[in-house]
């Protein structure tokens, strides 16, 4: 393993860097990877972003999102970056198979590796880790990394600062987390003063939608949206024709699942969706209740507490009547 020390003299002079994050990668995956990429990129180095699939448009405005690489649009660059990297910095994932294809040529990099990340239970390929679970985003602690280990805070620029913020807004559901704590306000504060716009910043996140994504929001409200009061559980199940038949695009089913949850005594909530190769679930719940460990125990995923995601190989209705059998199990959990 690096020492701090280490990376610090090797982040001395200019290197070859690739950065990464988790497939299908969310405000707090590209807020973290474009902000570390601001920063770096001032220190002289040579830097990439590559994300392992593509991402929803509305966080495409972010600095120097021009300059991310889409692994699966450009394999054989992206590949050729990874061989020649001396570091790579690996954000908002502490498991190799969270970047698909990507992984095993992470994996088999010469590149020392470095692991930012609040998940649980991280995979050990790292040789260096900035890691912690009570962390609300990887970008509060993309913050901490610069600021605090690095010693380099004066480098937060207002690109940077917008990054990390919405990285942190992002996973914090607009700091309405428990994970969100004073600490990350402080943080807020400071990124909004080093010239995070925060206002805009939510506008062109959250009120930004295209007409399909808003229609099928209200579709599934209207029609597929199944509450089990029994259980203080609420279900959102989508078939592949449905998205296909309000054009659906990367994106459009985040933060669906939340509507349910918004539902008054709701304690746990799913969005089931049948995607072309699998069913992939995104469950949030409230309080203490262990959505990721339904998530790991059921659906070969896992999270945080509240919120977690898993698949399966299953026809839909099937996920969905296995989710079901489930919540007797946890019954007691789910109505005190």
């Amino acid at each position: 393993m690096l020492t701090l020390t280490d990376l610090k003299s090797l982040l001395a002079t200019p290197q070859r860097i690739v950065i990464t994050t988790h497939h299908k990668p969310d405000g707090d995956a590209m807020g973290s990877s474009l902000g570390l990429y601001g920063y770096l990129i001032q220190k002289g180095h040579h830097v990439r972003v590559i994300t392992p699939t593509d991402y929803p448009t509305f966080l495409h405005w972010m600095p120097n999102n021009s300059d991310v690489i889409i692994f699966t649009e450009a394999q054989e660059e992206a590949a050729k970056l990874v061989d020649e990297a001396a570091i790579i910095f690996c954000l908002d994932f502490n498991t190799l198979s969270r970047i698909n294809e990507l992984g095993e040529l992470v994996r088999a990099a010469k590149a020392k590796k470095v692991m930012i990340d609040h998940h649980l239970e991280p995979e050990d390929f790292d040789d260096y880790r900035h890691w912690d679970i009570n962390a609300c985003a990887a970008a509060q602690l993309v913050y901490d990394f610069i600021v605090n280990q690095l010693e380099d805070g004066e480098t937060i620029n207002k690109d940077v600062a917008a990054c990390l913020y919405t990285g942190i807004m992002t996973d914090s559901g607009s700091f309405r987390f428990p994970s969100a704590n004073s600490e990350v306000y402080r943080i807020a504060a400071n990124l909004i003063d080093l010239g995070a716009d925060h206002s805009k910043i939510h506008q062109l996140v959250y009120d930004n939608a295209s007409e399909n994504r808003l229609r099928f929001l209200g579709y599934c409200l209207s029609n597929k949206l199944e509450v089990l009061r029994d259980y203080n559980t609420a279900i959102i199940a989508v078939t592949k024709d449905e998205l296909a038949q309000y054009h659906s695009a990367t994106g459009d089913t985040e933060g669906v699942v939340n509507y349910a949850l918004s539902i008054n005594g709701i304690k746990l909530a799913a969005l089931i969706v049948e995607r072309s190769d699998k069913v992939k679930l995104s469950v949030r719940s409230t309080g203490d209740f262990p959505a990721n460990e339904i998530c790991k125990k059921y659906f070969n995923g896992g999270g945080h507490r509240n919120a977690a995601g898993g698949a399966a190989e299953k026809p839909l209705a099937d996920v969905v009547a296995e989710f079901k059998s489930i919540l007797e199990e946890y019954k007691e959990q789910l109505l005190a």
